[in-house]
């Protein structure tokens, strides 16, 4: 704020300062002699309400160096008019509020973490979020001592510990299932995956009578075993999936919602402690323009997607691809040609988006033609069963352009 001429009128209104105790504030307005002005002074918070406690009037030299004094201290010209509204008091008031209300709710969920030794051996550290480990068992995935997890994971593995209903969108290749497999391998959750590809049925998902030696057996379907179980139950493209599916899913999508059995007398299967549900889509919500290119996906009703945590993941950035180029192959794999790597993968990303190319390409399509690369020295002779034999013609004559563009020839 720079001390503005007294001759223009936008020196008058409200001047807010951010404090803990509260949001201080200034207003200036015209006295009643020429060339005065009156000055009030306000802190806001609940016992003052924005109470004024001084009240002076002012010539114009003294508004000015009162101007200057403001400007120092930080005070910042927030609203014209003679009255300081309302809305603006509470406007300056929601960012410091908000900043103490999150300080005192991570100092709370620090205090209660804190508990005895064995309590801290039950978890772990994985971002700048602590994790409480599972039992184990044949289903926990294997650890990739690669896999970078980046700051923008923390509110995703935060809502796995609240027991939140998190659901993934993105592109394919994005990451999305390898996230919540590599957050569970890290803890030992075991984790189960049903695909939505079309061929799932409802039994297949819930459970179905079945007749085995003359006896008829129920047979448990993915959810209500991972439910029982304390396991981690991961619907992949879940935007392809059967209405009954998602019927099915609505009932379990609360924080500790039960499955009922209809099939099986009503019988109600309650969560386990440890059971979490994820859900992965290509085209939803904020992915829904790109439904085109997702031949089958369904539309989401915002009933439906409001029980759920949805996050929009995307591929990782050139830097991000490159540490885990760097990390995976190490100690083979240059920074030069791992950054070059990187930005020919985001080239061909960007050109999928705009629908130049068929076909993504994910994280671990890179790994591998980087893998083959490395034992053959060839880029070109790596990417034929690494990357063209994988899409059509016309996509692997155009990302043969990107490469070359990338990647001088060998002298």
């Amino acid at each position: 704020m720079n001390a503005p001429e007294l001759t223009e009128a936008e020196h008058l209104g409200l001047y807010l300062r951010a404090a803990e105790t509260g949001d201080e504030w200034w207003r200036v307005s015209v006295a009643d002699r020429p060339q005065t002005y009156r000055l009030e002074h306000g802190v806001q918070h609940a016992e003052s309400n924005g109470a004024v406690d001084i009240d002076l009037v002012v010539d114009a030299e003294n508004l000015r160096a009162k101007l200057k004094k403001w400007h120092r201290e930080g005070f910042v010209f927030e609203a014209r008019g003679a009255v300081p509204e309302a809305d603006a008091l509470q406007r300056a008031a929601f960012m410091p509020d908000l900043q103490r209300a999150a300080a005192q709710r991570r100092a709370s969920a620090g205090a209660a973490g804190s508990g005895s030794g064995e309590a801290r051996a039950a978890t772990v550290r994985i971002g700048e979020v602590d994790v409480p480990c599972g039992a184990g068992g044949p289903l926990v995935p294997r650890i990739n001592p690669a896999y970078l997890f980046s700051e923008r994971f923390n509110d995703i593995v935060e809502d796995i510990v609240e027991n939140k209903r998190v659901m993934l969108i993105g592109h394919t290749g994005a990451g999305k299932t390898s996230l919540i497999e590599q957050v569970a391998a890290r803890a030992d959750h075991g984790v189960v995956r049903s695909n939505m590809n079309g061929q799932t049925t409802v039994g297949d998902f819930v459970g179905f009578w079945t007749v085995k030696g003359g006896e008829t057996l129920w047979v448990d379907g993915v959810l209500p075993t991972a439910m029982r179980e304390g396991l981690w139950l991961i619907v992949d493209e879940i935007d392809f999936a059967e209405p009954s599916i998602l019927a099915a899913l609505t009932a379990v999508l609360e924080p500790h919602g039960r499955l009922t059995l209809k099939e099986k007398g009503n019988e109600v299967v309650a969560p386990h402690p440890a059971f979490r549900l994820f859900g992965t889509a290509n085209a939803v919500g904020a992915m829904s323009q790109f439904r085109h290119l997702y031949q089958g996906a369904n539309l989401m009703n915002e009933a439906f997607l409001d029980r759920w945590r949805v996050y929009l993941l995307d591929y990782l950035s050139p830097a991000e691809e490159a540490d885990v180029l760097m990390r995976t192959l190490a100690p083979h794999m240059t920074p030069t040609v791992a950054a070059t790597l990187a930005a020919i993968a985001a080239d061909c990303r960007t050109a999928f988006a705009r629908e130049d190319l068929a076909s993504a390409f994910s994280t671990r399509r890179l790994l591998d033609w980087a893998e083959l690369m490395l034992r053959t020295g060839d880029p070109e002779r790596a990417a034929g069963p690494a990357i063209y034999a994988k899409v059509s013609p016309e996509d692997a004559t155009l990302i043969r352009g990107i490469i070359r563009h990338h990647i001088a020839p060998a002298e």
